[in-house]
């Protein structure tokens, strides 16, 4: 037995004899996390499928000596957890065995999209974290957090890439349903309980790391864009409220977060360096780390360094302010700004060569290397960590107490609007439109005529511009407003038959004329159609409260300053705004 893999021996005298024993190739190895899929079967992919992800599992793990992925995908539990014994298995037959550390999106919620997060599927379901934020509960909030934990541990999850802390200040911004809002007081609040029902009171086996995203705030896009394209590459501070955005981010690592993610933003404007920050030395190394304290994991956002295929659309790496360097100038400028690791990614061979070449030295890699073997050493992984039960995971994922927490804040998330005729009563003749007619008829008759109906139960989400490439699809962005189109086909039925409208508020909607022709408007942010119905016959009480304002039109969206909460002239309905019935 080696020291490394002592248990008995403290944790920094096992890293530094593991440190001493690698190679270069295995220490570059450790600068890169990237993306993996798994068969159905829970059998790990062995054939590239052409398409997106080129290199199969063996090859990302016995030849290009990665140990830190994080799965893309929906699966079952058992599943995952084979899956994840099957890696294991497969890292501990290399050199010297350094456990996989396997991370993931958040998965508990409603929202599928494979660049920001995946529905519950197995998972207990809970409102998204805009939900969260409406109820404003810390308990909450904390119980939510270990929840997830004990999900993932059993599956054998150790980095949640996520909670997602930007402050909703700019209302067009496809992101905003994972953060909680607009209020940087109230984030800061919830992020801690998060970060602690993660985490537990100091990283250990039973911890899952908290990746807190994305430093240094990623609200204020300029035009509402996203910056995972070029054309959101920009950040704008045009209000002064650049300390507003940080108020989050300093809460976190006052909580203790092990891991931290800059994102893709190019500042403009600003005594920051125009590069994204992933590559922004005045920001990692300068704020986070010297000014903000911050001791942890800094791991790029996906895809800084390299173009790749996404859906077999060819994208450019978000590599902004830098696009003129070449792959190794980029690796080498992220890690001169401080970044420990590159999300995404999978090209070792480029560090090989930057220490090679004398540009990078190798004490700096070490130093990165050391963090990244320090947390797989505490999360328990070299020793009783590295393998779960799959009949376990199978018995905790979507347990029914989880389950049951998940749909009770749901219930609780639901914002009352206005209120008209709620609660109702009795089994009223019911016209639905988006919402399953099965669950509705245990509230009411069911008819396909609205005219026949007492009652029209209408959900809708928020508006957005399509956009044509596929993975850009899932980002909803531009107008908040609905087309004129769409608008007088709803506001027909408002006025043939009282309607209650529930808009799922994933952005905030624009949307005064559905709000004075509805008979009773509530939003939603990831709530089933019986929590939904729960609450407007009286079963269940709504108490959640905007977590940012709705705008009265988009030429107010487009007067607002992107980095200043709440900023549209005469919204319809202000931050904070809830009825209780």
């Amino acid at each position: 037995m080696h020291p490394y893999q002592d248990p008995a021996l403290p944790v920094d005298a096992r890293v530094e004899d593991l440190l001493s024993r690698m190679t270069l190739e295995e220490k570059a190895g450790q600068l890169f996390h990237t993306m993996l899929t798994m068969n159905a079967d829970g059998t790990p992919v062995t054939e590239a499928d052409g398409d997106d992800l080129e290199l199969t599992t063996p090859q990302l793990v016995q030849d290009l000596k990665l140990t830190h992925f994080n799965l893309l995908g929906t699966y079952g539990a058992r599943e995952m957890a084979l899956w994840h014994n099957a890696v294991q298995e497969m890292a501990e037959g290399t050199r010297l065995g350094i456990p996989v550390s396997l991370s993931t999106d958040p998965r508990h919620s409603f929202t599928d999209n494979i660049g920001a997060s995946f529905n519950s599927g197995a998972f207990s379901a809970w409102p998204e974290a805009l939900g969260l934020a409406a109820i404003g509960d810390p308990e909450l909030v904390f119980r939510f957090a270990d929840t997830v934990r004990r999900e993932y541990l059993s599956v054998g999850f150790r980095t949640a890439l996520h909670p997602q802390i930007d402050l909703a200040t700019e209302p067009r911004w496809s992101r905003q349903t994972g953060t909680f809002g607009s209020d940087a007081k109230l984030t800061s609040e919830l992020v801690q309980a998060y970060v602690r029902g993660l985490q537990g009171p100091e990283l250990g086996p039973e911890s899952v790391a908290a990746m807190v995203k994305h430093f240094p705030g990623g609200g204020p896009q300029k035009d509402g864009e996203d910056p995972h394209f070029p054309h959101g590459k920009e950040q704008v501070y045009p209000g002064g409220m650049r300390d507003y955005h940080l108020e989050p981010f300093k809460a976190a690592i006052a909580a203790g977060c092990s891991q931290m993610m800059p994102y893709y933003g190019q500042p403009v404007g600003t005594d920051w360096e125009e590069v994204g920050f992933g590559f922004n030395k005045g920001v990692i190394t300068g704020l986070l780390r010297e000014e903000l304290g911050f001791t942890g994991i800094v791991c790029t956002d996906w895809g800084l360094l390299t173009d790749a295929p996404i859906f077999g659309e060819m994208h450019e790496a978000r590599a902004w302010g830098v696009e003129h360097l070449s792959v190794a100038q980029r690796a080498a400028k992220a890690l001169d700004a401080g970044a420990d690791q590159f999300g995404g990614e999978e090209c070792p061979e480029v560090i090989v060569e930057l220490v090679g070449a004398g540009r990078i030295p190798e004490a700096r890699i070490d130093a990165s290397v050391r963090r990244l073997l320090r947390e797989k050493f505490l999360l328990g992984l070299f020793d009783e960590r590295r393998y779960v039960d799959p009949d376990e995971a199978a018995e905790t994922v979507g347990r029914a107490d989880f389950t049951a927490a998940g749909a009770a804040a749901q219930r609780r998330s639901l914002t009352v609007l206005t209120d008209g005729p709620l609660p109702l009563s009795g089994r009223p003749r019911l016209y639905v439109e988006n919402v399953d007619p099965a669950v509705a008829a245990a509230y009411g008759e069911i008819v396909t005529d609205p005219a026949d109906a007492d009652l029209a139960v209408l959900r809708l989400r928020t508006p957005y511009e399509e956009r044509p490439n596929k993975f850009e699809s899932f980002f909803h962005s531009g107008s908040l407003a609905f087309g004129q189109e769409e608008l007088d086909r709803i506001l027909a039925l408002l006025t043939a038959t009282p309607t209650v409208v529930c808009v799922n508020l994933e952005r905030p909607a624009v949307l005064p004329e559905i709000a004075e022709h509805a008979a009773a408007l509530i939003a939603d942010y990831g709530a089933g159609d019986d929590a939904l119905l729960d609450v407007a016959f009286g079963r269940a009480k709504a108490e959640g409260r905007l977590p940012f304002e709705l705008p009265r039109s988009m030429a107010a969206v487009a007067a607002s300053r992107p980095d200043v909460p709440n900023d549209t002239v005469d919204p319809v309905f202000p931050h904070g705004h809830g009825l209780e019935i």
